[in-house]
Formats: C-alpha cells, sequence, structure tokens
C-alpha cells in the first residue's frame, strides 16, 4: 500500500524559507513522476514541480522556478521541496503526490494515482 505524508508546512515572512517534506512508503521507484503541486485560496490546483524517481531529474513550474527546489532522498524515501524567497502568493496547501504519468498540468488532485493529504503553507507581507 503507498502512502504519502506531508509535513513542514507553516506560517512564515516573505521573504523567508520553508522546506517541505513528503515520507514515502510502498513506492517503487524507476517508474513514477514524483510532484509537488498546491491550491491557493480560491484557486484552482497549480503544478509547482516534478522528479523522475529513476533518474531525479527535476522540472520546475515558471512561477517557482529559480526560488524551490525539488529532489527525493532515495535512501530516506523521502520528497521535499526547500522553498526560497517566498511570497504571499505561494501562499496554498501543498501536496505530493505520485503518478506514471509525467505531465506539467493537472486540474484536478485526484487524477492523480497517489497523493497526500497535503500541508499548508502561509506567507505574509
Amino acid at each position: 500500500q503507498v502512502q504519502l505524508e506531508e509535513s513542514g508546512g507553516g506560517s512564515v515572512q516573505a521573504g523567508e524559507s520553508l522546506r517541505l517534506s513528503c515520507a514515502t512508503s510502498g513506492l517503487t521507484y524507476g517508474a513514477y513522476a514524483m510532484y509537488w503541486v498546491r491550491q491557493g485560496p480560491g484557486k484552482g490546483l497549480e503544478w509547482v514541480a516534478l522528479i523522475n524517481s529513476g533518474t531525479t531529474t527535476a522540472v520546475h513550474g515558471d512561477s517557482v522556478r529559480g526560488r524551490f527546489t525539488i529532489s527525493l532522498d532515495k535512501a530516506k524515501n523521502i520528497l521535499y521541496l526547500q522553498m526560497n524567497s517566498l511570497a504571499p502568493e505561494d501562499t496554498a496547501m501543498y501536496y505530493c503526490a505520485a503518478d506514471l504519468r509525467y505531465r506539467q498540468r493537472w486540474d484536478d488532485l485526484t487524477d492523480f494515482e497517489y497523493k497526500g493529504q497535503g500541508t499548508l503553507v502561509t506567507v505574509s507581507a
């Protein structure tokens, strides 16, 4: 049984950093793409970043590129999202997810094969 569990969210001031973690279990690395996506208040789902769980090649969305970094520690079974230079528009519920498909647009969290419960990030000006 695959389980994903996020942690590390919180309330910060603009310009500060946070690191999100997603503990994974039961997932066989190699075929799956692992994702961070977010949903801000009153907004749709936004893809943030993805990483190939086999090669660890990463791709980041335009709105976070240069500020956020996705990484995967296979030994610890943890997916990370390092978030620097946070801005109020980064306020959202952040979810980790896994799927065999490699896509940069996802309309609904239920489209993912596996997903966590989310962790809330609030950035104040």
